[in-house]
This record gives structure tokens, C-alpha cells and sequence, in this order.
């Protein structure tokens, strides 16, 4: 990747509805050029896909939870049931296996926390876990997609 390439991907990750040809003029390249970058990109998983962000509190998801796990449990089986369960439930929007005290982290967004109930009886009943700690958010101070490239 050189120079081109990250701005193309700025450019791409502040809003991937840009046309084609405002992203060429930008990058000072011809518009099949920077297709081509653009799609090489793809193929490489760079660039995972395009989407649109969509407002939670909007479309009546107003309410985000961290869930911070442990387990005693640690064998791949249960590794792999942990991770088909996270898959299976659309109200988890993120999971992360960490190093240190807690084994998990996932960010869950719900209507309420009614739903949140729901949501934390269907989980445990996936998967047996050791210690959950959920912890609701107040207020949203940043939410990020671009990356620093």
C-alpha cells in the first residue's frame, strides 16, 4: 500500500458514496486507475465492504451495553459454541477475546432493557459462564469508523 492507496481509504471510510470520479480527481489519478486500486483493495480484504451507518437511538435501539465475561472455561469446544451464539444474535454488534482479567468483552445494543433481559436469559443459555458484568452506557462521548491510516 503507498500514499494513494490510504487517501483513496480515507476518503472511502469518511463516506463510501463518493463517486468514482471525485475520489480520482482527489488522489490525482484517471478513473480507471483508481478503480483498480479501489478493487485490488477489495481482494485483498482491505476493504471489507461498503456500508451505511445507521443511527441506534433512531431506529429504536436506545440502549447499548458492555458485557464483560469470564469463564472457566477455556477448550475449543466451548470456544466454538461461544462464538456461534455471538454470531447467532444480532443484538451483539462487536466481541473482542482479551488478555487479562475478563475473558470478553461484547457491545450489545437493545430497544431497552427488557430486551437486554431477553438477551442476557437466550446468551446464558447458549453458553454456561462464569462471571457476567454488564455495564449499560450513559452517553455516547465518540463513536469512530475511520481508521488513523
Amino acid at each position: 500500500m503507498d500514499e494513494t492507496d490510504r487517501k483513496i481509504l480515507r476518503l472511502l471510510q469518511r463516506d463510501a458514496s463518493t463517486p468514482l470520479e471525485e475520489i480520482a480527481r482527489k488522489v490525482k489519478l484517471s478513473k480507471t486507475p483508481c478503480w483498480n486500486r479501489i478493487k485490488k483493495m477489495e481482494a485483498q480484504g482491505i476493504i471489507q465492504g461498503r456500508i451505511a451507518l445507521v443511527a441506534a437511538d433512531k431506529v429504536g435501539l436506545g440502549v447499548t451495553v458492555f458485557v464483560a465475561l469470564r469463564t472457566d472455561r477455556h477448550e475449543p469446544d466451548w470456544m466454538q459454541r461461544f462464538a456461534a451464539a455471538s454470531r447467532e444474535m444480532p443484538e451483539i454488534m462487536e466481541v473482542y477475546r482479551l488478555a487479562g482479567t475478563i475473558d470478553y468483552l461484547l457491545k450489545v445494543v437493545v430497544k431497552d432493557m427488557a430486551a437486554y433481559d431477553d438477551f442476557y436469559r437466550r446468551l446464558t443459555a447458549k453458553v454456561p459462564l462464569f462471571d457476567v458484568n454488564s455495564m449499560i452506557a450513559m452517553e455516547r462521548i465518540k463513536s469512530a469508523t475511520c481508521l488513523p491510516i
